[in-house]
């Protein structure tokens, strides 16, 4: 079996509480209720201040592996994860934007699409 992360985050900053982790093999998948009594940084709170995403197995692999840090922005309709990479110029502050993995699948679509319009025959 392979069960996704959870990150749990507070609901009023975005910052992240728990990050459960990928798991796979012989695990089993655990509710709500189960990782606010064995995770000390969930039961230290009320349940209602704390929000949840849950992950597929592999969703932003290469994100996780690649940011130096994440965090759940809350302005949007939906709470979405949002990551701060390593900046190759040095930046020492690079900011926190939606995960690259995404801009690059949106990207290749965009691509494609143009790839294929531009193939059409003229008129």
């Amino acid at each position: 079996m392979q069960i996704g992360r959870r990150i749990y985050y507070d609901r009023a900053t975005g910052d992240v509480v728990v990050d459960t982790g990928e798991r796979s093999g012989s695990v089993v998948e655990t509710t709500v209720e189960q990782d606010f009594a064995a995770y000390v940084s969930l039961a230290e709170r009320v349940p209602d201040t704390v929000g949840m995403i849950q992950l597929e197995y592999g969703q932003y692999t290469q994100d996780f592996a690649e940011a130096s840090s994440y965090r759940v922005d809350l302005s949007g309709d939906e709470p979405a994860l949002e990551f701060q990479y390593r900046d190759p110029e040095g930046n020492p502050e690079p900011e926190f934007r939606p995960p690259l993995s995404e801009e690059v699948a949106d990207l290749k679509q965009a691509v494609a699409e143009l790839t294929m319009l531009m193939s059409m025959p003229t008129q």
